[in-house]
C-alpha cells in the first residue's frame, strides 16, 4: 500500500501535466494537419521554425529549473519566502533568455532557416518554404514575452503542489488556438485567409488568453498559496541566495540549451539527405510528441516529489521510491509503443504530402515508438538526479554526452556512410541506452542526494 502511494501521488502532480502537455500537442497535431493542407513547403515551413522555437522554450525551461529545484525544496520545508526568491529569480531569466532569443531570432533567420534547406526533393521548393518560414517565425516572436510569463507561474504552482490551474490555463489557450486556427488560416467567417501566418497568429492569441487565466486565477487564490503574496512588491532577491540559485541554475541552463540545440542539429544533419527526410521527420514528431507527454509528466513529478523529500530530510526514501517511479515510468511506455506502432501506417495519410514523405514518417514513428521506453527511464533518471541539485552531473549526464557522441556519430553517419537514413536514425536512437547504464549506476551509489534548502534554513 505504501508503495501504491508513491505512484499516486506521482500521477496526482504528472496528470495534469500530462493532460495540458497533450492538449497542446494535440493543437500542435491539428495545426500541422490544417497548415499541411496549403501543402508540403507550409508544412516543412512551420517544423523548420517549430525546431527553432524549441531550442527557445528549452533555454527557458533549463532557465527555470533551477529555482525551481530550490522552489520545491524550500516548499518541502516550509520556506515559503524561499519560494517566493526562486519565484523572482525565473521571472529575471526568462526576461533575459526572451529579450536574447527575440535579437538572435531577427538577426540571424535566414541563416538558421537555411540550416535546413539542403539536400534536394523533386515535390519541395525550398525557395518558397524559407519565405512562409520567415513570416511564420515573425509572428511567433511576439508570444515569447507571454510564454516567459506563464513557465514563471505554472512551475512555481506545481513546485507547491498545485498543477490543476496551469492545467487549465493550458486547455483554454489550447482552444482559443484550435479556433483562430480555423478562421485564419483558411478566413472563415469574414476573417482574412492568412494561410501560415494565420497559424501563428492563432497561436500568439492563445498564449496572451493562457496567462491572463492563469495571473489572474493565482491572484484572485493568494490564501492557496503563499508564495503569491507580495510576490512583485520588489525583483530583489537576497545576494547569496542569487549566487547560489544562479550556481544550480546555470548548468541546467546550458544543458537544456545545448540538448534542444542538439536535436536542432541531428535534424539538421538528417536533412542533408534530403526535404522530405525534414517532413518525414516532422509528421513522426507530431504523433510521437502527442504521447510522450505521459514520461515528461511523470519526469516533472519525480523531480518534484523527490526535491521535497529531500528537502524534508527523507534521503532514504527518496532513493527508493526514485527507483520504483522510475521503473514505473518505464512500464507505462511500453503501453505507448504498442500504440504509437499500430498508429504508424495510419496517421501519415492524414497529410496531404508526397508518397515518399509519408512512408519515411511511417518507419521514423515506428523506430521512435520502440525506443519509447528508453526515453522514458532516461526522463525519471535525469529528473532525479537533478532534484538534489546536482546540476552539473545532470550537464555531463544529458548534453554533454550529446555533443560529444551522439552527434558526431550522426554526422559520421550521414556524411560518411551510404546507409539509408532509416537505418542511421536507428543507431542514433539505439546510442541512448549507453545513458541509462551511466544514470542507474550514478541513481545507485547515491552522489545526487543532498538537501540545498537547508542552507538557508
Amino acid at each position: 500500500m505504501k508503495n501504491l502511494s508513491v505512484y499516486k501521488k506521482a500521477l496526482v502532480l504528472a496528470v495534469p501535466i500530462m493532460i495540458q502537455n497533450g492538449i497542446s500537442n494535440a493543437v500542435v497535431l491539428v495545426d500541422h494537419i490544417m497548415v499541411g493542407s496549403l501543402g508540403t513547403e507550409a508544412m516543412t515551413a512551420v517544423s523548420i521554425v517549430g525546431q527553432l522555437l524549441f531550442v527557445y522554450t528549452l533555454a527557458i525551461f533549463g532557465g527555470i529549473s533551477g529555482p525551481g529545484i530550490y522552489a520545491a525544496q524550500f516548499h518541502g520545508n516550509g520556506n515559503t519566502e524561499g519560494v517566493r526568491a526562486a519565484t523572482r529569480m525565473k521571472a529575471l531569466i526568462c526576461l533575459f533568455c526572451t529579450a536574447a532569443g527575440i535579437l538572435i531570432f531577427l538577426s540571424c533567420e535566414d541563416l538558421l532557416i537555411g540550416l535546413y534547406l539542403h539536400g534536394e526533393s523533386a515535390d519541395i521548393d525550398p525557395a518558397v518554404t524559407a519565405e512562409h518560414a520567415k513570416s511564420y517565425l515573425h509572428i511567433m516572436l511576439a508570444g515569447l514575452p507571454a510564454m516567459a510569463i506563464s513557465q514563471t507561474y505554472a512551475s512555481s504552482l506545481r513546485e507547491t503542489g498545485d498543477s490543476f490551474k496551469p492545467m487549465v490555463a493550458g486547455v483554454v489557450s489550447v482552444c482559443t488556438d484550435i479556433i483562430f486556427n480555423y478562421l485564419l488560416i483558411y478566413g472563415h467567417f469574414g476573417f482574412p485567409k492568412w494561410g501560415v501566418q494565420g497559424a501563428a497568429a492563432a497561436s500568439v492569441i492563445a498564449r496572451y488568453l493562457e496567462i491572463l487565466v492563469l495571473v489572474l486565477w493565482s491572484h484572485c487564490r493568494k490564501k492557496q498559496h503563499p508564495f503569491i503574496q507580495g510576490l512583485w512588491r520588489t525583483l530583489a532577491v537576497p545576494r547569496e541566495m542569487a549566487g547560489k540559485i544562479l550556481a544550480k541554475s546555470l548548468p541546467i541552463f546550458i544543458n537544456e540549451f545545448l540538448w534542444a540545440a542538439g536535436l536542432a542539429a541531428l535534424t539538421q544533419c538528417y536533412s542533408t539527405r534530403g526535404l522530405a527526410v525534414v517532413a518525414g521527420i516532422n509528421i513522426s514528431n507530431v504523433i510521437c510528441n502527442l504521447l510522450n507527454v505521459v514520461f515528461v509528466g511523470l519526469g516533472h513529478s519525480v523531480g518534484i516529489l523527490i526535491g521535497q523529500l529531500l528537502g524534508a530530510g527523507a534521503f532514504e526514501q527518496a532513493r527508493n521510491e526514485s527507483f520504483r517511479l522510475t521503473g514505473f515510468t518505464g512500464i507505462l511506455c511500453v503501453g505507448l509503443t504498442i500504440i504509437l506502432i499500430a498508429l504508424s501506417g495510419v496517421f501519415p495519410n492524414v497529410y496531404d504530402t508526397t508518397d515518399e514523405v509519408r512512408s519515411l514518417a511511417c518507419s521514423f514513428i515506428v523506430i521512435t515508438a520502440l525506443f519509447f521506453p528508453v526515453q522514458g527511464i532516461l526522463n525519471a533518471l535525469y529528473f532525479t538526479i537533478r532534484s538534489g541539485g546536482k546540476t552539473l552531473i545532470t550537464f555531463l549526464f544529458d548534453s554533454v554526452f550529446t555533443w560529444t557522441f551522439t552527434i558526431p556519430f550522426a554526422l559520421i553517419l550521414c556524411f560518411l556512410t551510404e546507409l539509408p537514413i532509416i537505418i542511421i536514425y536507428t543507431i542514433v536512437q539505439a546510442a541512448d541506452i549507453i545513458k541509462i547504464i551511466i544514470g542507474t549506476v550514478m541513481i545507485k551509489r547515491g552522489i545526487w542526494i543532498s538537501n540545498i534548502a537547508e542552507e538557508f534554513s
